[in-house]
């Protein structure tokens, strides 16, 4: 690992001192693990975790027309957000693909503020989509994504230790944001994440994140929180059925093909891809993000998938599942009337094991079924 050409998040030597395994994550340097994949893992769903996620970038819409502006360019609806609520969306690229997914928070609805949580690999292409976009809208955009820092903190007893750093996000619901202070720097605390299970993102300066971070530690240590490492990360969100850009959805695949219409509003008078997203409604999918568990093996990403002898796809992403105790995965299948039990193929190291297509999500956490608007 070349370090001199990694970006360094602010939390890097708090996570080496941790203990941090580090590695090159998209031009990061960031930890894959601290005490094992395996630990850390279990840590979130039955507890808490502890992310560096600085990596994330943050980009500020304001002006008159920001509400407007960011309903039409999101394929979901941001117009309908108050004050403190978000909403995670995609970016509709308006040919048959995905600029990136996102969340959008309501700052302030009068005042037209808002603040949008994008992808590591994807903050200069999305700040470039907005600008390039913005044209007759009043409003004004900033890629702010140098200035901050971010720490997820994750498992059914961060709101145990919530309580005691940010009592006023807990009157909220999931998706929901708060404006606060630490040290007399400006933080956004928002009850989100990655993990499948309830959470916190904490969104603050650099020059105060490090100090965040022991404080989460310290408050913790009643409720068993550790930190955690992209190796659990991934094996997490996958289970739960988030969607990894680059991976899971890309420039070429839309929402409907990843199965995640629900993000799509079609009864908006009008966003980008609109016309897209209503013809492949009217004439069907001819590919589907679909799962995959295995009975035996570890499928890995861009594993061949097989039904019937036929090779209708490949994995987009797979890792082992600590839930559930299988290999698990997702992909672009050319079948899209598989159903929850049906026979498949998937080629591991050029043998052929079986598995059978799984319900999306794998595993539902403590964030399933939670509200995602403001209680």
């Amino acid at each position: 690992m070349n370090t001199q050409t990694l970006k360094k998040t602010a939390l890097n030597d708090t996570c080496r001192k941790y203990g941090g395994k580090m590695v090159d994550f998209h031009g990061w340097e960031l930890p894959i693990q601290f005490e094992g994949i395996t630990k850390e893992h279990s840590a979130v769903r039955n507890g808490a975790g502890m992310f560096d996620v600085s990596h994330m970038g943050q980009i500020f819409v304001t002006g008159k027309d920001a509400a407007a502006f960011l309903d039409y360019v999101n394929a979901n609806d941001v117009k309908k957000l108050q004050n403190n609520q978000g909403c995670y969306s995609h970016l509709p690229n308006g040919r048959k693909g995905i600029v990136d997914d996102v969340i959008n928070f309501c700052l302030d609805q009068a005042g037209g503020r808002y603040l949008v949580i994008v992808n590591a690999t994807t903050s200069s292409k999305d700040y470039e989509w907005f600008l390039g976009n913005s044209s007759g809208f009043d409003v004004k955009i900033e890629n702010r994504s140098d200035d901050y820092s971010m720490i997820a903190l994750q498992g059914p007893k961060t709101i145990e230790i919530m309580k005691r750093f940010e009592p006023v996000i807990l009157k909220f619901g999931r998706f929901c944001i708060v404006e606060s202070s630490f040290k007399g720097e400006k933080t956004f605390v928002s009850r989100t994440g990655y993990t499948g299970e309830d959470g916190f993102e904490v969104t603050a300066p650099h020059k105060v994140i490090n100090e965040i971070w022991e404080k989460f530690a310290e408050l913790g240590k009643p409720y068993g929180l550790i930190p955690c490492g992209l190796g659990s990360r991934d094996t997490l969100r996958l289970e739960s059925g988030y969607l990894l850009y680059g991976n899971d959805i890309d420039d070429e695949h839309t929402t409907y093909e990843a199965n995640y219409g629900w993000v799509v509003k079609l009864k908006k008078e009008k966003f980008i891809g609109k016309d897209i997203y209503l013809k492949q409604k009217e004439e069907g999918l001819k590919v589907k993000l679909t799962g995959l568990a295995t009975e035996t093996g570890i499928p890995r990403e861009g594993c061949r998938v097989f039904a019937g002898g036929e090779q209708i796809g490949a994995l987009q992403s797979a890792t082992y599942s600590p839930t559930l105790k299988k290999g698990i995965g997702v992909g672009y299948f050319t079948k899209t009337d598989l159903k929850p039990g049906d026979e498949l193929e998937v080629e591991i190291r050029d043998k052929k094991v079986k598995a059978r297509v799984h319900e999306v999500p794998f595993h539902k956490g403590t964030a399933f079924g939670k509200v995602y608007i403001a209680q």
